[in-house]
């Protein structure tokens, strides 16, 4: 069943910005809105050396801004930038539509997206944290908000709900949250144990993560040209041309503007990410604001510490490339993800990149245990492989992730 669409107004101010930063991110709020099932009717954009305290855009444009609200009959605007409760609370004096902002949006979208029950929760949690505010006491601004944009998803929250009882329910989500985390502990534990390379997808949001995983694993992970069409983690398999097999996990996208605290509160899809031997970051190549994508992703990596990682840069949407291209991180590669000699070349590119984070082993393995051999065609790199008549035995080179763990594997040997 579709949603019933509304129609909304969005609101952008240009402060210090340039006009190209500015109108990107704009036209990112449009996509943004539109990805909600807001159909927008009209904008309202200003340039101010600073954002007015009280309502970001001064008194004569806001004036503006309800004639036009009047005029249109909107159900809802929205600003580009975040609103402070009292911010709302002054513009709601003038304009008496929903009024919400840029991350609420976000927010909106990380709710229909939200598939399992860990997702489901982390949205809640977050909505509830960063509605709190602007849900308690402002009568009059929360009758207006209704259902729809910057309301639905698991987040929904009643007007009759008071402080006591949302806090509550945020701390029962805290508690619930803890339980999925040692269940998924106790699995990155064991996949730490069995020693497989892990390698992790992150890249600003629509940049193509999802298309490079179901190339290269030919799996079916949902992949739309649209913000943020993945939320989950999804952790795929993949085998390299040695026959080392490496797990390959996607992520939710970074955002421009996107604060460091809405990322924490989604750590079901970045704990697969932090401790992942490999960083695969993809951009798309084809983006005029590419720039601003590497270096938005880039930020995000540091703040959450994981610039420590190896990173390889993989340059998607080759096809969609206008004139000439020059990447700017290295190392890289350069693809169409939905090319299949491209698709060959990423997962060579990934194996060369993989040997040189490896190390260098020497084994000798008796020839009654072969499953132990199995176990390294497919948890390590064999280089040189002899059997020793004379010793009973299979001389074996290699590279491995870890020594330490060949150590504990050959300790019963």
């Amino acid at each position: 069943m579709d949603r019933p669409v509304e129609t909304g107004i969005i609101v952008a101010i240009q402060t210090k910005e340039t006009d190209e930063r500015f109108n990107y991110s704009l036209e990112e709020l449009r996509q943004l809105v539109a990805n909600t099932g807001v159909e927008v009717v009209g904008e309202v954009t200003q340039k101010r050396e600073v954002l007015d305290s009280r309502t970001l855009i001064g008194k004569g444009k806001l004036q503006e801004l309800k004639h036009i609200v009047e005029e249109l009959e909107v159900a809802v605007v929205v600003f580009n930038q975040e609103l402070s409760p009292s911010q709302v609370r002054n513009i709601q004096e003038e304009i008496d539509v929903k009024v919400i902002d840029r991350i609420q949006v976000i927010l909106d979208i990380f709710s229909l997206r939200a598939t399992s029950k860990e997702g489901a929760l982390q949205v809640q949690l977050a909505q509830l944290n960063y509605l709190l505010p602007r849900l308690v006491g402002h009568g009059i601004n929360m009758s207006r908000l209704g259902g729809g944009i910057g309301t639905r998803g698991p987040g929904e929250t009643k007007l009759e709900t008071d402080r006591r009882h949302i806090n509550r329910q945020i701390n029962e989500i805290k508690r619930e949250l803890k339980k999925v985390e040692s269940h998924r502990s106790r699995r990155r534990e064991r996949r730490q144990r069995s020693n497989l390379f892990r390698i992790g997808l992150i890249g600003y949001t629509n940049a193509g993560k999802s298309t490079v995983l179901n190339a290269l694993t030919e799996s079916e992970t949902y992949e739309k040209d649209e913000l943020f069409a993945t939320l989950d983690p999804i952790t795929r398999q993949l085998e390299l041309e040695s026959g080392l097999q490496v797990t390959l996990t996607d992520t939710v996208g970074f955002i421009q503007d996107l604060p460091t605290e809405l990322i924490e509160a989604f750590q079901s899809t970045l704990e697969e990410t932090k401790d992942v031997d490999l960083l695969l970051h993809v951009v798309d190549a084809s983006s005029s604001n590419i720039d601003s994508h590497e270096n938005t992703v880039l930020g995000l990596i540091n703040d959450l510490d994981m610039d420590n990682i190896p990173m390889l840069t993989v340059y998607n949407k080759k096809d969609l490339v206008k004139g000439e291209f020059y990447p700017t991180l290295f190392p890289n590669v350069v693809i169409s993800a939905i090319n299949q000699e491209d698709q060959k070349n990423l997962i060579e590119k990934i194996e060369e990149t993989v040997r040189g984070l490896l190390e260098k082993y020497k084994v000798a393995i008796p020839a009654n245990r072969g499953d132990v051999l199995a176990q390294l065609k497919t948890e390590t790199i064999i280089t040189n492989q002899n059997y020793d008549e004379e010793s009973e035995k299979y001389l074996v080179t290699g590279l491995a992730k870890d020594v330490d763990w060949l150590d504990y594997l050959f300790n019963d040997l």
